[in-house]
């Protein structure tokens, strides 16, 4: 039988951290998720500048997804 280890309030988060950057294709950031204990920079008024900075700390573009005409959604995970 195995028996399920239960998380401790405090404990470090252990796992994966997901960023969501909602952005249009005039290089403008729209929309900013992230999960809730991900490390992060604040984010910048271009798409391009806020990719850059994620990158720069260890993120990885994990999907590029178009919402849109007008939009894509970029998943960055860490």
């Amino acid at each position: 039988m195995v028996r399920e280890i239960q998380p401790i309030i405090g404990q470090a988060w252990t796992g994966k951290h997901v960023v969501l950057l909602q952005c249009t294709f005039q290089n403008q950031l729209v929309a900013f998720y992230t999960s809730k204990h991900a490390p992060i920079e604040p984010p910048q008024p271009t798409c391009a500048e806020t990719l850059s900075q994620f990158l720069s700390i260890g993120y990885q573009i994990q999907a590029i997804t178009p919402l849109s005409e007008n939009m894509i959604q970029y998943v960055l995970v860490l």
